[in-house]
């Protein structure tokens, strides 16, 4: 599902192997904007410019010509060897599980690794005494939570609210976006459902949404005590819940049927629209304009 892998495929294709360049130790927002979900026709060094407010400065690898950012630490250019696969791991990964799929720790046979493309690595440029910069990740939260996570989020709300001028946030926190949390108004009975079946087929969706929660516009998706109340109070686990089987989910979701397969579900947590008539509402409560202040003056005194 990732940009490198459609360009793998075409190189395979034609027989060919696909030239790379890999640059370590970067301006942090190259490191932002290679962990944001983008869709494919996006350039991630334009996107790096506007954080930045300046064009980002960008060089060409000396053996390859490939683009890389200006000051990398070390660039390491080869190929990707066409139609070449070889076992790696396990590694821990983000999901907080080793990689291999295996239901049992480690026992230091190959298969309990992951059949991964191979790099032919050709040349390595670096700095003198460069720094080699390395991201920690694991059970989470880590330091790949703290980087993915909020870059998750924003492409997400641009491409639903293009769709859908409805939806009012989108919380992606959780182990990099496996469970997507989205608010939205709702125009007619059944949008939500719609909405939550759009962020399974966003870019970031097909292959990490495992499970999609649809709140009202009135519910913070960040806010989890509210989000656990929207699910106590207006999902119906007869209406509500939507599975859909074989679709493509990254082979490192312990929870997969297959490696790169899996069900997912669609949460509809939101007060049934007309022509939807279900369920006995009533009136919400809300709290009094007075509510913040006494809240504060209460922890105040809960610190004395």
């Amino acid at each position: 599902m990732h940009d490198i892998g459609l360009h793998l495929r075409k190189a395979e294709e034609r027989g060919e192997d696909l030239p790379v360049a890999i640059a370590l130790g970067n301006d942090p927002v190259i490191s932002i904007v290679a962990s944001t979900p983008m869709e494919y026709d996006q350039n991630e060094y334009e996107m790096a410019g506007a954080l930045r407010g300046a064009p980002a400065p960008v060089t060409t690898a000396p053996l390859t010509g490939l683009p890389v950012p200006w000051g990398s630490e070390t660039v390491v250019e080869g190929v990707i060897e066409g139609r070449r696969r070889e076992v790696e791991g396990p590694f821990g990964e983000f999901t907080g599980r080793y990689s291999g799929g295996r239901n049992m720790p480690f026992t230091g046979h190959y298969s309990d690794g992951r059949n991964m493309p191979v790099i032919r690595v050709d040349r390595i440029s670096c700095r003198t005494d460069p720094v080699f910069e390395h991201l920690y990740h694991g059970m989470p939260w880590t330091e790949i939570d703290h980087l993915m996570a909020p870059n998750t989020c924003v492409p997400l709300y641009q491409q639903l609210k293009r769709d859908f001028p409805e939806v009012q946030a989108v919380n992606a926190m959780y182990t990099h976006g496996l469970v997507i949390i989205v608010s939205t108004k709702k125009r007619y009975g059944g949008f939500a459902k719609a909405v939550g079946m759009r962020v399974l087929t966003t870019p970031h969706g097909l292959g990490y949404a495992a499970t999609v929660i649809v709140v009202d516009e009135g519910v913070d998706p960040f806010n989890l005590p509210q989000v656990m109340w929207a699910l106590s109070t207006k999902m119906n686990p007869g209406d509500d819940l939507v599975v859909v089987p074989h679709l493509s989910l990254m082979e490192l979701a312990p929870q997969s049927d297959n490696p790169g397969t899996g069900a997912k579900l669609i949460i509809d947590a939101t007060t049934p629209a007309r022509p939807d008539n279900r369920g006995n509402y009533g009136n919400q409560v809300h709290d009094l304009p007075e509510m913040d202040e006494w809240l504060t003056r209460l922890q105040r005194l809960a610190k004395q």
